[in-house]
C-alpha cells in the first residue's frame, strides 16, 4: 500500500527568499541595548555569527542588523501578541515598519488561540512571560514553561519575550532558551517595538541560515566518511607485485564516482585486478560501482574467473541498476602465480597498457573485446592469454584518462596520445605512484583544467 505523502506546508515569509540567507543578525536598537546594558550581563554572549561568502562565521552587530533590516526586511510585517489581557497592554496599537508601512497586530489570550492565529504570514511573536502555561508534568517550577511551549509551537518564527523591568534575569534566560530578544514592559513604545520586531525577524533568519549551513557541513562530513570507507583496500598479502592507484571523481566535492577498481590475490597465488566504469556521474552511478566492485571481489574469491565471472556480474548489474539504459565497462586481468603471463577479459573497456625493459609501452590486444555489461543479454567475453615476461609494468585505466582535450580545440588525448605520454614518463625514470601522479597531472594540464569525467588508474609492477 503506498504511503500517503503529506501536502507541503507553505514556507513562512520569515524563511522565504526575500532576504539573503547570509543576512547578518543583530540585537534590538542601540538605544534599547544601552538602556538595558546594566541588566544584560549576557549581552556579549548573544552576538550572532553569520556565514560569509566563504562559509565562515563572523560576529554581527547592531549596525549590520540595522543595515540588513532596512534593505531586506519583508514588507507588511505581522506580529502575534500573546498576552492574557491584550486590551490592557501598554503597546502602541499603530506600529510602523522602517518604510512607514503598518505592522499588522494579532492578539491571542492563550496558547490555544495563538495556535489558531499562527498562520504562515506571521513574522514575529511577542510573548508575555507572565502568561500561565498549559498544564504539563514537570512544568510547575519552570518559569519559562510558556516560552518553551511557544518555541515548540512555532520553531521557525522569531520570538520576543516581554517581561517586567525588575526581572531582567528572567529575560536574559529567555534569550538563552531560544527567544531572539526580550523587552521591558514599562519601557515599551511603538518606535522601539517596531525596531525590535524587524531585528528579531532578521536575527531568526540569520540563525536559521547558520543552522542549515552547519547541518549541510555535517552531512558533507558524513558523506565523505562514508565514501572513504567504500574505497577499496587491495588484498595482496603474499604477492611480490607492487601496487599503486590514483582516483579522481568527476563530481564536485565527492570522493567517489562511477569508476571502480579492485585487486585481490587468491589462495593459489593468482593476482586478479579489475577496473570498471558505470555510465553517468551521479551518486546512483557511484553506488552501483561500489556494488559491482564488491560483487567482483566476492565472485573472484569464490573461484570464478573470465566469462563465467563477467556473466554473473552482468546479472548483478541488471538487478541493481535503476534504469535499463545503464551499463558498465570493465577490464579484468588474472596474473599467474609465476607472474609471467596473464588472462585478459574486456567488456567494452579500453585495453590495458604494458611496458617492459627494452620494449616501449604498448596496448595489450583488444580484438576479442566483448560488449559492455548490461547491453546484451547472454553475451560472452572471451579470455585472452597474454605473455608479460619476467619484468613489466601493467596499467589499467578508465576512459577519463584518455578523453580529456588537448589544448583549446576539440582534439582528445586518446589511447595513442596516452601511450606516447607514458613512454616519455617511463624514459624519465618515473615508476609507481610518481608515474601515476605525473600521468594524471599532465592529462589535466593538457585539458586546460580539471577533468569532467571520473578518472581511475591502477598500476601493477613486477620486478624480479
Amino acid at each position: 500500500m503506498p504511503v500517503p505523502v503529506p501536502r507541503p506546508r507553505a514556507v513562512p515569509a520569515v524563511e522565504s527568499g526575500q532576504a539573503q540567507a547570509a543576512s547578518a543578525g543583530g540585537r534590538t536598537s542601540a538605544e534599547h541595548s544601552e538602556a538595558r546594558a546594566a541588566h544584560r550581563p549576557d549581552a556579549a554572549e548573544n552576538t550572532t555569527h553569520t556565514p560569509d561568502a566563504a562559509g565562515t562565521g563572523r560576529p554581527g552587530n547592531a549596525e549590520s542588523a540595522r543595515n540588513t533590516a532596512e534593505h531586506s526586511a519583508p514588507a507588511n510585517l505581522t506580529l502575534l501578541l500573546i498576552e492574557d489581557d491584550p486590551a490592557g497592554s501598554p503597546i502602541v496599537p499603530d506600529l510602523l515598519d522602517q518604510a512607514g508601512k503598518p505592522i499588522r497586530v494579532r492578539t491571542a489570550r492563550n496558547l490555544t488561540e495563538a495556535e489558531r492565529l499562527l498562520t504562515d504570514d506571521v513574522h514575529c511573536i511577542l510573548l508575555d512571560l507572565a502568561l500561565p502555561a498549559p498544564g504539563r508534568a514537570g512544568d510547575g517550577d519552570d518559569e519559562l514553561a510558556v516560552l518553551r511551549h511557544v518555541l515548540e509551537l512555532a520553531p521557525r518564527h522569531a520570538v520576543l519575550a516581554l517581561t517586567a523591568s525588575n526581572d531582567a534575569e528572567r529575560g536574559a534566560e529567555a534569550v538563552r532558551v531560544g527567544a531572539q530578544d526580550y523587552l521591558f514592559r514599562d519601557e515599551l513604545d511603538g518606535r522601539l517595538l517596531s525596531r525590535a520586531i524587524r531585528y528579531a525577524v532578521e536575527r531568526k533568519r540569520s540563525e536559521s541560515a547558520e543552522r542549515r549551513l552547519a547541518e549541510g557541513r555535517l552531512r558533507a562530513q558524513e558523506n565523505r566518511r562514508l565514501e572513504r570507507g567504500l574505497l577499496p583496500t587491495p588484498l595482496l598479502e603474499g604477492s611480490t607485485l607492487r601496487f599503486a592507484a590514483r582516483y579522481r571523481p568527476g563530481r564536485s566535492r565527492a570522493l567517489l564516482g562511477g569508476d571502480f577498481y579492485d585487486v585481490v590475490r587468491t589462495p593459489d597465488g593468482t593476482v586478479h585486478a579489475m577496473i570498471g566504469d558505470v555510465c553517468g556521474h551521479g551518486p546512483d552511478e557511484a553506488a552501483l560501482g561500489v556494488e559491482l566492485r564488491i560483487a567482483w571481489r566476492a565472485l573472484t574469491l569464490a573461484g570464478l574467473c573470465g566469462d563465467e565471472l563477467l556473466g554473473t556480474l552482468q546479472e548483478v548489474l541488471e538487478h541493481e541498476r535503476s534504469d535499463d539504459e545503464i551499463f558498465a565497462t570493465l577490464c579484468a586481468v588474472d596474473i599467474a602465480p609465476d607472474g609471467r603471463r596473464a588472462g585478459l577479459c574486456l567488456a567494452g573497456h579500453p585495453a590495458p597498457l604494458v611496458a617492459a625493459p627494452g620494449r616501449p609501452a604498448r596496448l595489450l590486444p583488444y580484438d576479442n573485446n566483448g560488449p559492455a555489461l548490461g547491453l546484451l543479454p547472454g553475451a560472452r567475453w572471451p579470455r585472452m592469454q597474454v605473455e608479460l615476461g619476467a619484468e613489466w609494468t601493467l596499467m589499467l585505466y578508465t576512459d577519463g584518462l584518455i578523453e580529456g582535450r588537448v589544448g583549446a580545440g576539440r582534439e582528445r588525448l586518446g589511447q595513442e596520445g596516452m601511450v606516447e605520454m607514458v613512454r616519455r614518463q617511463l624514459a624519465q625514470g618515473l615508476r609507481g605512484e610518481k608515474l601515476l601522479q605525473a600521468a594524471v597531472n599532465e592529462v589535466r594540464d593538457l585539458n586546460g583544467g580539471e577533468l569532467t569525467d571520473d578518472v581511475a588508474v591502477l598500476l601493477l609492477d613486477r620486478v624480479p
